[in-house]
């Protein structure tokens, strides 16, 4: 948004600036654990520092409150404002772009932004420690809804940009620097499924033999394909693993993954996920993770959202069961061969909150206890009266695994429960260690470093 514009809708909404403002807790040395019921509380109890666990046995009953379709207007950020990050952190604009969307750092440390609206990819530029981008170009357009953002190989010298369209995966060929792609797309992956869940992530598997590729479902909760029959679950199943989907969900609600020039063809990873938005490898432990939104109109304390690791041939539940072994009403009776055959997501979040890009934090400018665990772009509720989402959260993780609690990180964006001013989408470890957060209403990069006086 151009800085007059934001200047002269800044005094419509500046009397909301006051409850923007309340004071951080230092975060994670001394963290307030919400669990149970009080861990589904909303956006008024968020604070940076603030940790929730919940746990399957913590879940409402279906439909024990309505849905609600309640999407709240985006307005201009209150004069001044910036969001609210833990003690000793800092936060402040990096860039404004349009819509920027998923972002990732490419081994040189310039950052590739997708702003999907557009069909553009961009690269931003800025030497370590500045505040601000220096460069700001267009490194390839005309794209047809372009999400994810990968570099391959890995290490310091890619020979490509491969870009997850909504359709399709393609690559561009690249070295260290280049702020425009060298040549034309090659296509890797072509005629995916589109509609409904368009966003598609792709990362590579630690030893580069792999790309791995997220398809959302086309539908919230299969409502659109035939009804189970022993055969169409054994076709399905023989082609692509347990749980599998037919007709025009097949293929959906999967991680798949080929080769990194595609030509073995895509294959299944893991089934019933579905809409893992943001995928990521875990460093230590070289697992693949998913940030997944789950299904709508249960109620709106259910089913909470997720993320987790990623095991090959495993189901996770979508559309007949969610969060292990609990059966869809809507579907009841339909899969009893799959009871007990679910796999039960590691790190809960509140229902509704859409959790969209994850990155494990790499860097070494924050404090020794972030570092390694999971950052995580919430972008928001609309499936609830009351508000839950826009912020930044880090789900906390002891030697590589899921401990079950997520913290707060960065918040503040929502001003009451039908008005908020951010929706975070991406988020990023910068290469001089700072976190870049990306959100698509207002078009702000955010960059969040840590000042603190024990930077150890």
């Amino acid at each position: 948004m151009a800085n007059n514009a934001l200047a002269a809708l800044t005094a419509m909404i500046v009397g909301l600036a006051p409850a923007l403002f309340a004071q951080p807790s230092s975060g994670a040395g001394d963290a307030t654990v919400l669990t149970g019921m009080s861990a589904y509380a909303d956006w008024q109890q968020d604070a940076p520092g603030l940790r929730r666990m919940i746990t399957p046995s913590d879940m409402p009953r279906p439909f024990a409150t309505p849905s609600l379709p309640t999407t709240p207007s985006v307005a201009a950020p209150p004069a001044g404002a910036v969001p609210k990050v833990p003690v000793g952190f800092t936060v402040e604009p990096f860039a404004e772009l349009k819509r920027p969307r998923l972002v990732r750092v490419a081994p040189n440390g310039d950052i590739f932004v997708s702003e999907t609206s557009s069909g553009v990819v961009r690269v931003l530029r800025a030497a370590d420690g500045e505040a601000k981008s220096s460069e700001n170009q267009v490194f390839a357009s005309g794209l047809d809804e372009p999400f994810g953002i990968a570099f391959y190989p890995a290490g310091p010298d890619p020979h490509y940009v491969y870009v997850a369209n909504e359709n399709s995966v393609i690559r561009f060929p690249y070295a260290n620097g280049d702020l425009k792609a060298r040549g034309a797309a090659q296509v890797v992956v072509r005629d995916l499924p589109t509609g409904g869940h368009s966003t598609r992530d792709i990362v590579f598997s630690p030893d580069g033999s792999r790309l791995y590729l997220s398809v959302g479902s086309g539908s919230n909760t299969a409502e659109t394909i035939d009804k189970p029959t022993p055969e169409r679950i054994r076709a399905a199943e023989a082609e692509r693993g347990l749980g599998a989907t037919w007709g025009s969900e097949a293929m959906r609600a999967d991680i798949l993954y080929t080769n990194p020039d595609g030509s073995e063809g895509l294959h299944s990873f893991a089934n019933g996920i579905r809409n893992c938005v943001g995928m990521a490898i875990e460093p230590k432990t070289g697992e693949l993770w998913c940030s997944v939104n789950e299904r709508d109109s249960l109620g709106e304390n259910l089913p909470p959202d997720y993320v987790t690791r990623v095991a090959q041939g495993a189901f996770y539940g979508w559309p007949w069961y969610y969060i292990g072994n609990n059966e869809d009403p809507r579907h009841k009776g339909e899969r009893p061969d799959l009871n007990g055959k679910i796999a039960t997501p590691d790190v809960l979040i509140q229902p509704h909150s859409a959790p969209l890009e994850m990155a494990f934090y790499t860097g070494r400018q924050f404090p020794v206890e972030y570092r390694g665990d999971a950052f995580i772009a919430l972008h928001g509720s609309w499936n609830r009266a009351h508000r839950t989402g826009y912020k930044i959260i880090r789900a906390i993780l002891k030697d590589g695994q899921p401990t079950g609690q997520y913290e707060d990180f960065m918040t503040g964006m929502v001003a009451s429960d039908s008005r908020v001013w951010a929706r975070p989408v991406g988020v990023a470890t910068a290469h001089d260690g700072a976190l870049l957060v990306t959100e698509d209403r207002n078009g702000i990069v955010w960059r969040i470093a840590y000042r603190g006086a024990d930077n150890r």
